[in-house]
Order: structure tokens, then sequence, then C-alpha cells
């Protein structure tokens, strides 16, 4: 198997040089004329998250006449997604939005729940989650691990890629998928008989390329704004797993900010995070009408049997979480679904 990434390749870089990078920062911002926050996210600038940030950032610049300066860096330009977390509880940035997979590591496992396959039929679900009471304690439980969870905003649900169509279990065995690393992520490829690769996102297109990875699972804006159709023609549209972000901070910027300021930014943010997941959602059937129309694409819908088994096949992930710490919030989610 191919090696993914070389020493030099710019995400080991970042690292490497993380500590240096921070080293004297903080969030004292007296000897600047008003407030800097850099927002740094993985994905591209045309997708939910990409415009949701560009959104947030107009409307701090309306909002605050200017002195609220909000830096944008997309597509892992400053910080990858195995760096992004510490970077912002070292003050290297202020802003981020990882996916909720990101948080399980991070020490908050609960948040993998999210990962667990075929747990939402619709968004509607998703939002009663995540606007509710569930979803307000999830993100008070980041505070211990020196993050302040500020919203919820959603990629839509994911499919799966490959060269071949992947409709039924059968058509999983022995492929290595392309995960976040997540445990439940992993579990699930495993009870489908795929051999689960965790890979920051960035590297993805690397991955297929090179031949270290056979598949992948993306929301189909990520799949096209990626450029990973040049190594996967073949879409299946399984609805398997949802994938959304939560918009953090760090506790102490947060509280450098003066009380207006908290105000102003967190409306911002409040109505940037409503426009990006109407975004998600319209940005997934314009996604679909262009892969549908694109040359050596083939688009493959499972039937009902098909999707119900690929369900069943990965029960065995529903009864691990079970066992866990994620146990009471999945009945919560539940109840709340």
């Amino acid at each position: 198997m191919p090696t993914l990434l070389p020493p030099t390749s710019p995400g080991v870089l970042r690292r490497t040089a993380l500590a240096a990078v921070v080293m004297g920062a903080g969030w004292a911002r007296a000897a600047r004329p008003g407030v800097l926050l850099r927002f740094s996210h993985v994905v591209a600038p045309d997708t939910p998250k990409g415009r949701m940030v560009v959104h947030f950032q107009s409307l701090v610049h309306q909002r605050s006449a200017g002195r609220i300066r909000v830096e944008v860096h997309p597509d892992s330009r400053l910080w990858g997604d195995d760096e992004e977390i510490e970077a912002l509880r070292l003050g290297a940035v202020e802003m981020l939005a990882p996916s909720l997979s990101k948080f399980g590591l991070a020490g908050v496992p609960e948040f993998e729940v999210f990962d667990l396959p075929f747990l939402f039929d619709d968004l509607a679900q998703v939002r009663r989650v995540t606007q509710g009471r569930v979803g307000r304690e999830l993100l008070a439980r980041l505070a211990r691990q020196q993050m302040l969870g500020l919203g919820y905003l959603d990629n839509g649900f994911k499919h799966m890629s490959a060269r071949r169509p992947l409709r039924r279990v059968a058509d999983f065995a022995g492929l290595r998928v392309r995960v976040q690393a997540s445990q439940v992520l992993s579990a699930q490829m495993r009870a489908l008989g795929a051999q689960p690769v965790v890979l920051p996102f960035g590297d993805t297109e690397r991955a297929l390329a090179q031949g270290v990875v056979d598949a992948s699972e993306n929301p189909l804006s990520n799949f096209l704004t990626q450029g990973l159709a040049r190594w996967q023609p073949h879409v299946t549209l399984t609805r398997h797993g949802y994938l959304g972000y939560a918009v953090v901070s760090h506790p102490r910027f947060w509280a450098s900010l003066s009380g207006t300021d908290q105000t102003l930014v967190a409306g911002a943010l409040e109505h940037a995070l409503a426009r990006g997941n109407q975004l998600a959602a319209e940005l997934d059937q314009q996604a679909q009408a262009t892969l549908r129309g694109m040359p050596g694409i083939t688009v493959h819908e499972p039937t009902a049997a098909e999707r119900m088994a690929l369900r069943e096949a990965t029960q065995p992930v529903y009864q691990a979480v079970q066992r866990g710490p994620g146990a009471a919030l999945l009945q919560a989610m539940q109840a709340t679904t």
C-alpha cells in the first residue's frame, strides 16, 4: 500500500509548527484596534459550511461597522482536521465548525451518537434534536474540554461512492473506506465487511488517487467540491448517515469580548446558521442533479429492501453504543425523533 503523506506534507508541517505558532498567543488585544476573529474550516467555500461562514463574516462586518474583523480560512489552509481543535485550545484560532464526529476524540464521546447509521429519516428529525433540549445539553458538555458550543449546522446525509455500486452488503466486502476519526464510523464499516481507513478530509482525494482507499462517504456537496468524481464513478444514494457541524469558540476568547460584542457575534452566527441550514438542503438537491448529468458518473438508488439490509447489517453498532457513554443520549434522541 502506498504511503499517503510524505514527511513534508502541509498537514505534517502545520502540526510540527503548531507549538511555535501559538507560543505566547492569547486573546488580549489591547494593543490592536478592534477585534480579530479567525474562523478556520476544512471544506471548500462553495459548501453549506463555506457559505455559512462567509455570510457570518459579512454580517459581523456590517453590524460592527468593520470594528470586528472575521478572517475566513477554508479548505484546511490554516488548520486541518487533525489539528484544528488543538489550535483552538492554544489560541491559534478563535472559531471552528468541526464535524460532530470530531468531538469524540476531543473528549466528548457522546457526540459520536450522531454517527450511528440510519439514525435519522430526515433533517426535520435532526433539528428536533439539535435545536431542542438534547442539542443544548450536548453543546454545554463541550465546556469540559475548553470549548464553547455556539450552534449546529447541517451538511445533510452521507452517501457512498466508489469504483463500483455499493447497494448490497456484499458489495462492501474488502473495501478500504475513508472515514473520520470516529469509533462508531469505523465499527459501521467493519459491520458491512469493509476496512475503515481514518484520514483527514483534505487527504481524501490524494488517498483515492494513490489507491490507499477504495471508497468514501460524503454528502454530495463535499463529493463534488473535493473533486472525488474523478476517482469514484459510482455514487450510491444510501442516505446512511448524517453529517453535521458544531460551531465552537474558546471560553477565554469569548470572555475577552464585551457583552455588546458577544451579543453581536452570537446574533450574526444565529442568522448565518439558519441561512446555512437552508442552503444545505438546497445544495444537496442541486448536487444530485449535477451528478446525474455528469459524463462518466452513475448514480444508483438502492431499493427499499437493499437499504433495509444495509440497516440490519449495522445493528451491532447500536448495541455497542447502548453499552457505552452514549446510551442515555441515544435514548433521548430516539424519544425526541
